[in-house]
């Protein structure tokens, strides 16, 4: 039975929150309120059985409640996740992925570095002999209010996690992607409406946004059959934000919904994507932002 309609404006908690300031990168135990994933709710159909997926960054925040959704639709899932992470974060969201009967991978190490890129790709055609969906979802940011704020190493962390990684995965991956696999990018809001205080981090959405449109055509016009799109979330309730923005007690208030998305509403997004509904899709961003235009 399908769940009944609900007022989006309403169905998920709204700022104020009980959330403090917590240290970057932040863990899902310190959220306040928890973070829904879709633990507890979301149902597959079988969109993607028999799918081998990487999803980099999925350890938690929109990565955990895509790794959720592609599992329960039949897909097996490497989690990659950077040294900073909690280790606990990962492995609960690898045990979500195994209750749900699928094959789950950690690997673990910093994808701004090449040759990791590298090494999870060769991991995942060593365990699952195929990829056939890859998530460029891993992303940094820091806030400043002014430009002489931003260190230079800051600005080139932001870049090469959030962008060249996203350079490097696609390289290494594309000769193991057969016709019919696809590539989903997350970039951002801030790709349309760059908050002044992320000026490193709008600045990479931005290049993610261009980067997609160009590969996905590159794709078509040399004939590889790979779809290559992405997704703009809006405000997330993850916990990048409460460890990197300032007044996370009242995140996501200046959205039109009054409130941020949950990971859960962002998932399914990347499950059409992935899947042979959107087949005619490519080179597209689908926004979702709460009600905030996009174009």
């Amino acid at each position: 039975m399908s769940p009944q309609p609900q007022n989006p404006q309403t169905k998920y908690p709204a700022p104020p929150f009980p959330q403090e300031g917590i240290e970057v990168p932040g863990t899902e135990k310190e959220m306040h309120p928890k973070a829904d994933h879709g633990e507890q709710h979301y149902q597959g159909t079988g969109k993607l059985e028999g799918r081998k997926a990487i999803i980099t960054g999925g350890d938690s925040g929109i990565g955990r409640a895509v790794a959720i959704a592609f599992a329960r639709e039949g897909a097996d899932v490497l989690i990659s996740y950077g040294y900073h992470t909690e280790e606990r974060d990962a492995l609960e969201t690898a045990d979500w992925v195994k209750k749900a009967g699928r094959q789950a991978i950690l690997v673990q190490g910093d994808v701004s570095r090449e040759a990791h890129c590298k090494e999870i790709v060769a991991t995942a055609t060593r365990e699952f002999g195929q990829i056939d969906i890859l998530v460029n979802n891993a992303a940094f940011q820091m806030s400043h209010k002014t430009l002489q704020e931003i260190p230079s190493e800051e600005w080139d962390r932001t870049f090469a996690v959030n962008i060249h990684s996203m350079f490097y995965l696609c390289k290494a991956a594309e000769p193991f992607m057969k016709p019919g696999s696809v590539i989903i990018n997350t970039a951002s809001v801030n790709s349309y409406h760059p908050n002044a205080i992320l000026l490193p981090y709008a600045a990479t959405k931005g290049a993610i946004q261009n980067f997609t449109a160009n590969l996905a055509q590159i794709m078509l016009e040399q004939e590889k059959g790979i779809r290559v799109n992405a997704v703009a979330p809006g405000p997330v309730w993850t916990p990048l934000i409460p460890s990197t923005m300032p007044d996370p007690a009242n995140f996501g208030s200046d959205s039109p919904m009054k409130r941020p998305a949950q990971p859960a509403e962002i998932a399914p997004a990347y499950v059409f994507l992935a899947s042979e509904e959107s087949s005619y899709i490519a080179g597209a961003t689908i926004a979702i932002t709460g009600g905030k235009i996009a174009i």
